[in-house]
């Protein structure tokens, strides 16, 4: 722990120029009195560090001076692979991974080269989730994760969304995936897919395994989506959409639209769109108000109508 606290103190001043006891404690999350030893003890060993006092003062390195101590660990290695997304980098246990990585990196750069990655950093930031989704509460993503590094097969405690819901299952977890800021493990027998946050328990076997030959994390999670969007499609509906429902449609249906759409002379649109059930159609155009007319099914016609009576006999009466 504290080679590694020295290391990332000479990084610091190499990378960042003169810094104070109190910076360089804040830095790294222990007191001054810390960094005072710290510094000694880098003196001890040879290097060209020297401190000026008073108000403009601080610690750095003799000019010209560069440490070659730039090796990555195995943790910030695989760090780096997450140094666009620090949030996930945090639930999985290697934040602090993480930040050593891009210290050791950007010790690493050229000045121009490095004046280059802090200005993108400054003005590009990645925000996974949805605006109206809530962060999931995943207090078994840390030893999910620990097993998809170490091979190790888990006993899970599991809730799934038909009966029986709550299930006991032996996986294989091959690896993670972060989807609009869920995480999901792709497990064997199978492999199946499980969300991390639906794990209502689980034991770490001491049995490994290991994954299928030629199996490909991304490759597999593109297929599953693909499938996945496939299963999805009940049916379709045949629909006119005002202008402004037509410009709010997203993903398959907007694609269908541009397939299939047919302005009329109202100025609206006739497009046949896919849906996934007739719940999940009846709540999605509801929500469009007067700005869609469902032509077809028959079904889901007849149930949006019922609905808009209830509604406006509901209005009336008060």
């Amino acid at each position: 722990m504290k080679s590694s606290r020295l290391l990332s103190i000479l990084l610091l001043l190499q990378t960042r120029g003169r810094m104070t006891a109190a910076q360089l404690a804040a830095e790294l999350e222990v007191s001054v009195r810390t960094v005072y030893r710290d510094v000694e003890s880098l003196h001890a060993a040879g290097v060209p560090l020297y401190g000026d006092a008073g108000h403009s003062g601080g610690y750095q390195l003799v000019a010209g001076y560069r440490t070659r101590l730039t090796g990555l660990s195995t943790t910030e290695a695989e760090a780096l692979f997450l140094s666009g997304v620090p949030g996930p980098a945090a639930e999985l246990g290697l934040g602090s991974a993480l930040a050593a990585a891009q210290l050791k990196l950007r010790a690493a750069l050229p000045p121009e080269l490095r004046e280059q990655a802090d200005r993108m950093r400054s003005r590009f930031h990645l925000d996974a989730p949805g605006w109206y989704a809530e962060d999931d509460e995943v207090p078994y993503l840390s030893q999910v994760a620990d097993a998809v590094w170490r091979s190790r097969v888990l006993d899970v405690r599991y809730r799934r969304w038909k009966e029986p819901t709550d299930v006991d299952r032996r996986l294989e977890p091959y690896g993670l995936v972060l989807k609009a800021g869920r995480w999901y493990v792709v497990a064997g027998p199978g492999p199946r897919t499980y969300r991390v946050d639906q794990i209502l328990g689980l034991a770490v076997r001491d049995e490994g395994f290991e994954p299928p030959e030629g199996f490909d994390l991304a490759d597999h999670w593109r297929r599953y989506q693909e499938d996945f969007h496939e299963r999805l499609i009940w049916g379709e509906a045949v629909v006119r959409l005002a202008p402004r429902a037509a410009s709010r449609l997203t993903g398959a249906a907007r694609r269908a639209l541009a397939a299939t759409g047919i302005p009329e002379p109202d100025g609206w649109t006739r497009a046949t769109l896919p849906i996934e059930s007739l719940d999940h159609a009846h709540a999605a155009f509801l929500a469009m108000g007067t700005d869609v007319e469902v032509l077809e099914p028959p079904d889901l016609r007849e149930r949006l109508a019922e609905t808009s009576r209830a509604l406006a006999a509901r209005y009336a009466a008060g």
